[in-house]
């Protein structure tokens, strides 16, 4: 044996060690629990259903903004409340500083509100998207990371504007084709004038009571009396702790969450019947008239945005109205969109308060809950157009003619594969495949004739849907093809499109 032959072989030898040695060490892959990868045709449905979500928020005059996905541990820390806090993903930077993934979008909102206020003068109107990271228990459209849509009105304390947000909300579900939908609302001043005339000051004592009501509808009214009292053990076993209040206390706030009416004045004058009078309880309602005035100036229509007692929004920063979006046609998924009003949030940062109303969507919940409905439009490409050579044409012909076709604004893919799949039938396989809808063929004959041929693969594939004979089938495949000159292509094109 050679010196050269005997060098080939330990090569060999090397190289196949090396491919058993990395079969062994193959890492399987997977998702972490509560995360999600989002495939193309996912993708694309999320950008159609944002595009018509930004477009509602823009003519209300909400500017884009964004801010990074990680935030000092202190910018955090006591903004969302206790359950928020033990939630929150910790990190450490390379300079060893405590910061954690943020778990929404108001809290960085309200800390840039202070950290640039030269730039961002009151009244002011942003709107965001990205993902907030939260290690709660994963759902059904819930998970660990998801992605939220905010819109943030900064500077007035007018109810008007809490009024301008649920419109948006109700104008969103509108763009969406969404049917039935409810945007829940409250003022926590409300509550907080129930909880001062029940006798029960202490703040802790309060927002346990909050963290309870805002439950009702996930656990019923009759656990609603007993975390209210001296608590439960819920289903896995586990207890939970009680508000301890007293049998009388207890339902008189179960009789106040309970009111409803024919219309939100209607439920207005109910809870003005219910609150011992007070300062705090007078100026609660006088909010709650004035925005059921501004939403019918609005036109938002009873059905769609009704006043509810119980509605108390979980995270301890609002301090006015609060909204929540419920689909009645999904009820699986809970709550999409919601919101209210945190005046405090921002004196966190600031030695002076500006006063900020806002909401998010849910997006991730929203998404599958639209899926739920058949809502959402099923793609998976955004490709329009599909380059199919035949024969022997050079691949840069095809090329030529892509480019061609992308300068005027049309999207178009090149089909490059191996020999064995570069026949008609794989590169208009590829093309049914995603839905691509028109082929553009270049063969031999075409390309010698200066022209080419457009093939509308829609209706082919509507009028191929009910034929069982061969023959007829293979006929009916010609159809919407047409020959033109290359100087006709990218009118052909638009056209079919059109």
């Amino acid at each position: 044996m050679t010196g050269a032959e005997n060098l080939g072989l330990s090569h060999l030898e090397s190289q196949r060690e090396y491919t058993m040695s990395a079969q062994n060490d193959l890492v399987e892959p997977r998702t972490l629990k509560g995360f999600q990868d989002l495939l193309p045709e996912e993708v694309i449905a999320r950008k159609a259903v944002l595009d018509a979500i930004e477009a509602v928020f823009q003519r209300y005059g909400f500017v884009p903004l964004e801010t990074p996905a990680i935030e000092h541990l202190d910018t955090l820390l006591g903004t969302g409340g206790e359950e928020t806090n033990k939630e929150l993903f910790r990190l450490e930077t390379p300079e060893q500083e405590p910061v954690a993934l943020r778990f929404d979008l108001t809290v960085p909102f309200a800390r840039l509100l202070a950290q640039y206020p030269d730039k961002l003068k009151a009244p002011f109107r942003r709107y965001a998207l990205g993902p907030v990271w939260r290690a709660d228990k994963p759902a059904p459209g819930r998970f660990r990371q998801f992605t939220q849509l905010d819109i943030d009105a900064a500077g007035s304390d007018s109810v008007c504007v809490d009024a301008e947000i649920v419109s948006v909300m109700c104008e969103v579900m509108a763009a969406l084709g969404v049917p039935r939908y409810t945007v829940l609302v409250n003022n926590r001043k409300v509550i907080d004038a129930l909880l001062d005339g029940c006798g029960i000051h202490d703040e802790a004592r309060q927002k346990h009571v909050l963290r309870v009501v805002d439950k009702l509808a996930k656990v019923g009214i009759d656990n609603i009396r007993l975390e209210l009292g001296p608590g439960r053990v819920d289903e896995s076993g586990d207890p939970i702790p009680g508000v301890g209040l007293d049998a009388g206390v207890i339902e008189r706030v179960v009789a106040f969450i309970g009111i409803d009416g024919d219309s939100r004045a209607a439920i207005t004058d109910a809870l003005a019947a219910a609150l011992p009078e007070s300062a705090l309880a007078t100026a609660a309602l006088a909010e709650m008239r004035e925005l059921d005035e501004a939403l019918t100036a609005l036109g938002v229509a009873e059905a769609n945005a009704r006043f509810a007692p119980s509605l108390a929004r979980g995270l301890d920063y609002y301090t006015g109205p609060v909204f929540e979006m419920t689909l009645p046609d999904a009820p699986a998924f809970g709550s999409v969109m919601g919101g209210g009003r945190y005046d405090g949030l921002v004196a966190r940062f600031l030695d002076r308060p500006i006063p900020c109303t806002g909401m998010a969507v849910g997006f991730d919940r929203l998404m599958a809950a639209l899926f739920e409905l058949g809502l959402v439009p099923q793609a998976k490409t955004t490709v329009q157009v599909l380059v199919v050579t035949v024969g022997k044409v050079a691949k840069h012909e095809s090329l030529r003619l892509a480019a061609e076709l992308r300068q005027a604004g049309v999207r178009t893919e090149t089909y490059f594969a191996s020999k064995k799949k570069m026949a008609m039938k794989n590169q208009l396989s590829h093309a049914d495949r995603y839905g691509i809808p028109v082929a553009v063929i270049l063969g031999e004959d075409e390309l010698a004739n200066g022209q080419v041929a457009v093939k509308d693969l829609r209706a082919g594939k509507a009028e191929r849907e009910d034929i069982a004979d061969h023959e007829a089938y293979r006929e009916a495949g010609k159809t919407g093809q047409v020959t033109v000159a290359r100087t006709e292509l990218v009118r052909t094109v638009q056209e079919l499109l059109a």
